[in-house]
């Protein structure tokens, strides 16, 4: 047998977002193969053995080892992988995204970046001048906040950093002071999936998401988060990520790019992502599976 989309996963966060793939796939008609941890073995058995196969991967079981022969699979046999391991890896590094940015004229915090400490142990004297009093120390491959440094203020905050995560990248990064709108700090979090975009206002602290409404987007022209992600988008290659901006003088991409979303919802955790959002994503990947019948 073979399926049109298969879903590997075992986060048990992630049932609502694969329910919201199921019900996308009975609505386009199309055939799912959820893959979990009481039915892996047999399943990577039948795939091996080609009893069963799918035309296209939704991969949400990284970071289990055990999972790692179906995109393996899906790679050796031409399957539609939706967000290829080897463009994630690419996207995910910070120093790489932060060139191939600026070289497409998307607007970014000014920028210091170091070679790793296993590479270069001993860096040449750094001018911290161009970044401000206070600025943001990050490793290249970094995510969800680990390894970052706000508020860093000296050349020994960075060279201890560098210790952590010796063996990647550092960005030494221009602290962005965003403006106020309504009361609200202008930091955004934009959500992309196979060609549709999903701004939301982002607090930094609390990690609350509030959708941008067509209204806001005309009277503050935050239409323009969506054309910046766009171009982020034609960049990376990834068919579903978020990314981080915040509007200062002008858009500044603060995080460029997290492709391991948490599919979390906000009907069921207060900083999960908006419900139709998510949905809506659901819904985009899944045409992605359509497309490639």
């Amino acid at each position: 047998m073979r399926y049109d989309l298969c879903l590997p996963w075992y986060w048990e966060y992630d049932d609502v977002f694969v329910g919201m793939v199921e019900r996308a796939c009975i609505e386009e008609g199309i055939s799912l193969w959820q893959i979990k941890p009481d039915n892996l073995l047999e399943s990577i058995t039948a795939l091996y053995k080609g009893i069963t196969t799918f035309k296209t991967l939704l991969n949400r079981g990284q970071g289990e080892a055990i999972f790692d022969p179906i995109p393996r699979w899906a790679q050796e046999f031409g399957a539609r992988r939706i967000n290829p391991l080897e463009v994630s890896l690419w996207s995910e590094d910070k120093a790489t995204m932060h060139l191939e940015l600026i070289n497409s004229g998307v607007h970014s915090p000014y920028t210091i970046l170091l070679a790793p400490f296993l590479e270069q142990p001993v860096i040449p004297p750094i001018d911290l001048t161009p970044l401000g009093e206070n600025f943001v120390i990050k490793p290249s491959n970094g995510g969800g906040g680990e390894g970052v440094i706000l508020g860093a203020s000296s050349v020994e905050e960075i060279l201890q950093a560098r210790m952590e995560f010796p063996e990647q990248k550092y960005l030494i990064q221009a602290h962005v002071t965003p403006r106020i709108i309504k009361g609200t700090p202008a930091w955004f979090r934009v959500f992309y999936a196979n060609g549709e975009t999903y701004p939301c206002w982002w607090d930094t602290t609390t990690h609350i998401y509030q959708n941008v409404t067509a209204e806001e987007e005309s009277q503050y022209r935050l239409n323009r988060l969506r054309d910046v992600t766009k171009r982020i988008a034609s960049i990376c290659k990834l068919d579903w990520f978020s990314t981080e901006i915040a509007l200062a003088k002008e858009l500044i991409v603060v995080d460029y790019v997290n492709d391991e979303i948490d599919t979390r919802v906000q009907s069921q955790a207060m900083d999960g992502v908006p419900d139709e959002i998510m949905d809506g994503i659901a819904k985009q990947l899944v045409k992605i599976a359509k497309e490639n019948l």
